[in-house]
């Protein structure tokens, strides 16, 4: 399955975040949304990624953006994960399963591997995709890019 592209709308879903309560992004209906998938927990470019959403995010806030942090571990992982990172604010949710279910509906999904590609997807309030960036496995994605897209585009 090939990307989803920008102009594309994607539909509301619900994931457990890391204390297993639902997240719907239905609930954000008046939000833009960032899903930034990384493809495990405890590894340092997937630790970055998340830190980097967790230390701006009342800048997201301000931005009317929810971002949230998604990968194919479970929610009791994510949950430790998240305590060793000192992570607050920032819903880490689970597409354990089916595995890697949105995803895979998103054409990210690395099959061959079992994870998602590490992608920063922005959905606007109507859940059209407005920005997509796929990023190497190994680079922590640029999150004062992001920021920039979202403030040129309020």
């Amino acid at each position: 399955m090939a990307h989803i592209k920008e102009g594309e709308k994607f539909r509301d879903f619900i994931l457990k975040n890391q204390n297993e309560q639902d997240v719907s992004t239905e609930g954000l209906e008046d939000k833009k949304i960032l899903l930034s998938f990384h493809p495990l927990a405890w590894t340092s470019v997937c630790a970055q990624q998340m830190q980097s959403l967790e230390n701006n995010f009342s800048e997201f806030e301000e931005l009317n953006t929810h971002p949230l942090g998604i990968s194919i571990d479970t929610s009791p992982s994510k949950k430790a994960w998240a305590e060793s990172l000192g992570i607050k604010n920032l819903d880490l949710l689970s597409d354990f399963w089916p595995h890697g279910g949105i995803a895979g509906e998103l054409g990210i999904f690395l099959e061959k591997f079992g994870f998602s590609e590490r992608v920063n997807i922005i959905l606007d309030e109507q859940r059209k995709v407005e920005f997509i960036k796929v990023y190497p496995i190994s680079q922590l994605p640029d999150i004062k890019e992001v920021l920039r897209h979202l403030r040129e585009n309020k």
